[in-house]
C-alpha cells in the first residue's frame, strides 16, 4: 500500500547533534514506578514489572544513536518484509492471473488505503498521545489511552466494513473498474472487507509495542503475519489456482495472525509496561478528541493517497484507452510501478516510525536536545536508504519489472515509468520524518499541512495538467506519460515547503534550549 511521501536533504540551520553527555540528561522522576522493594506487590496487582517500565524510561536517558539503531532496524526489517509480501503477492498475481490480476490489485488499492488510513487515524493518534503522557510521567493516563484506542479501533473497523459492503459498486466505478476488472475486484474486496477488523488491530496497535520499548516484538508480530501471507499466497494462487480470491484469503489470514499476537501481548503478557484492561475500554470523549487530533495528519496523508489513486486510476483508464498498451495495460504497469516505489519507501517509513516514540517521549519530557538529535540521525538513515534504492532502480530496472511477469509490449513502458517516478528517491525522507515529528510533538496542524501539500495541493492538479501539456514540451511523449511525470515535479515542490517549516521549528527548539540553560 504505497504512501508516496517526499523529502529533501535535511536543513540543519546550524543545529549541532547532542553529545553523549547531552543524550544522558537526567529525567524527572516518572509517576507510578514500582520501587525495588515492591516487585511482588506490583505483580500481585497486575502492574508491569520494573524492567518493563525501565524499557520505556530509557527513551529519555539512553544514547539516541543506540536507541535509533535498536528501534529502526526491527522497524525497517518488519516493513520491508511487509513490502516484500506486497511485491511477492503481485508477482503471484502477475504470473498466476496475468495483467487482469495486477489491474485488479491497482483498482482495489485506493479502497484499501482508505481503510488503512482510518486504522492509522486511531492507532497512530493513540500511540502518539500515549508516548507524550509517558514522557510526562503520567503512566496511568497512558494506559487509559491504550484502552480507549482499542475500543475506538473496533468501532471504526466495523463501520468501515459496513460502508464498504453498502457502497461497493459505486466505489468500484470511482476506482476505475470496467467490464474486464469489476467482477474480480468485487471478489477481492468482499473478502478483504470481511476481515478488516483484523487489519485494524494488527496495524493500529503494532506501534504501541515500540512505544512500550520492545521493537523486537513489534517486528515479530509483523513478520509472522507477513510470512503466513506469502506462504498462503503461493499455495492458494499458484498451487490451488484460486486466483484473486486466494490472494485475498491469504491476506486476511496473515492479518489475523498479526492481530492475535498484538492483542495477546497487551491483554495477557506480563512483559507489557501498559496493558489492555476492561475498565479502560469505556470511551472517554476527551481522550477520543486527543487521539483523533494527533492521528489526523497521517489519516489525511492516507486519504490523500486514496484520492490520488482514485484520480490516477481514472486517468489511466481513459488515457490508457488512447495508448497502444490499453487501459488494462496502463493500470497494470503503473500499479506495478507504485508497488516497487512502495517497497523502496517502506524502509524510510520504518526509520520515521522508529523515531516516533523518541520524539514523543522526549518532547513530553522537554528534552529538546534529544529531539533534535533524533531528527538528524533519522535524516542520515533515510537519505542513505533513498540513495541506495535510486541507484538500484536505475541500474537494473528491466529485471525488477520482469519479476512481475510483465509481457514484452508492457516492458519498455513500465521501465521508463519506474525510472521517472522514483527520480527524487534520494530526497524522499524529510517529509516522512517531519510528519512523524510534528505528530509526535503534539502539533497536528503542521503535520497535516505537510501531509497534504504534496498529495493534494501539488500532485492531483499535476496528474490532470501534465497529460495536457507534456506533448507540447516533449513531442516524443504521450499524454499517458504525463501521469507518471507528475510525481517528481510534485516531489520538488513539496521539498521546499517541508524545508521551510522544519527550519522554523528548529529555531523554536533552539530558543527553548537556550531558555532552559
Amino acid at each position: 500500500m504505497p504512501a508516496h511521501a517526499i523529502a529533501p536533504y535535511v536543513c540543519t540551520g546550524g543545529i549541532t547533534i547532542a553529545t553523549d553527555e547531552q543524550n544522558s540528561t537526567p529525567q524527572p522522576e516518572r509517576a507510578q514506578r514500582p520501587t525495588a522493594a515492591e516487585p511482588a506487590q506490583a505483580a500481585a496487582q497486575g502492574q508491569p514489572a520494573q524492567d518493563a517500565i525501565a524499557r520505556v524510561d530509557r527513551l529519555g536517558t539512553a544514547k539516541v544513536t543506540r536507541l535509533m539503531r535498536e528501534f529502526a532496524i526491527p522497524s525497517i526489517i518488519g516493513l520491508v518484509v511487509n513490502g516484500l509480501y506486497n511485491i511477492i503477492d503481485s508477482i503471484f498475481l502477475g504470473h498466476g492471473v496475468g495483467p487482469i490480476g495486477l489491474a485488479t490489485a491497482t483498482i482495489a488499492l485506493p479502497i484499501m488505503i482508505v481503510g488503512m488510513g482510518i486504522a492509522i487515524l486511531v492507532g497512530q493518534g493513540g500511540n502518539a498521545l500515549t508516548a507524550l503522557r509517558l514522557g510526562a510521567g503520567k503512566r496511568d493516563e497512558a494506559e487509559r489511552i491504550v484502552g480507549v484506542t482499542f475500543s475506538l479501533t473496533i468501532i471504526a473497523s466495523l463501520l468501515c466494513t459496513a460502508a464498504l459492503f453498502l457502497f461497493m459498486d459505486p466505489v468500484l466505478t470511482l476506482s476505475g473498474a470496467n467490464v474486464e476488472t469489476r467482477d474480480s475486484a468485487h471478489v477481492f474486496l468482499s473478502i478483504i472487507g470481511g476481515g478488516m477488523f483484523l487489519q485494524f488491530i494488527g496495524m493500529g496497535f503494532n506501534n504501541f509495542i515500540r512505544t512500550a520499548g520492545d521493537p523486537g516484538r513489534a517486528l515479530y508480530t509483523m513478520v509472522a503475519g507477513t510470512a503466513v501471507c506469502i506462504v498462503l499466497n503461493w499455495l492458494f494462487v499458484m498451487v490451488l489456482g484460486w486466483g484473486i480470491a486466494g490472494s485475498a484469503w491469504a491476506t486476511v489470514i496473515g492479518q489475523g495472525v498479526s492481530a492475535v499476537l498484538v492483542f495477546w501481548y497487551f491483554a495477557f503478557s506480563r512483559k507489557a509496561p501498559f496493558k489492555l484492561r476492561i475498565p479502560n475500554l469505556k470511551l472517554d470523549w476527551r481522550i477520543v478528541r486527543g487521539i483523533l487530533a494527533l492521528g489526523s495528519a497521517p489519516f489525511v496523508l492516507q486519504i490523500a493517497n486514496a484520492v490520488i489513486n482514485f484520480v490516477l486510476n481514472g486517468q489511466l483508464e481513459s488515457l490508457g484507452a488512447e495508448h497502444v498498451i490499453g487501459s488494462v495495460g496502463a493500470l497494470a504497469a503503473i500499479g506495478l510501478v507504485g508497488r516497487v516505489a512502495m517497497f523502496a519507501f517502506f524502509p524510510i517509513l520504518g526509520v520515521a516510525m522508529a523515531a516516533q516514540p523518541l520524539f514523543g517521549y522526549n518532547y513530553g519530557a522537554k528534552n529538546y536536545r534529544r529531539v533534535i538529535a533524533t531528527f538528524k540521525i533519522a535524516m542520515v538513515w533515510v537519505t542513505a536508504i533513498g540513495i541506495f534504492f535510486w541507484v538500484l532502480v536505475h541500474l537494473v530496472p528491466g529485471p525488477i519489472v520482469m519479476l512481475f511477469g510483465v509481457e514484452d509490449d508492457l516492458l519498455a513502458f513500465t521501465v521508463g515509468a519506474l525510472k521517472v517516478q522514483v527520480f527524487m528517491m534520494p530526497l524522499i525522507g524529510l517529509q516522512v520524518v517531519a510528519v512523524q515529528y510534528f505528530q509526535s510533538s503534539g502539533q497536528p496542524l503542521k503535520s497535516m499541512i505537510l501531509s497534504t501539500t504534496r498529495q493534494i495541493l501539488y500532485l492531483i492538479p499535476l496528474i490532470y495538467l501534465l497529460p495536457k501539456v507534456i506533448t507540447h514540451i516533449f513531442p516524443t511523449l504521450t499524454p499517458l506519460d504525463g501521469v507518471y511525470y507528475a510525481y517528481p515535479v510534485a516531489d520538488i515542490l513539496s521539498i521546499v515547503t517541508c524545508g521551510i517549516l522544519m527550519l522554523i521549528e528548529f529555531r523554536k527548539l533552539k530558543a527553548r534550549i537556550r531558555e532552559s540553560t
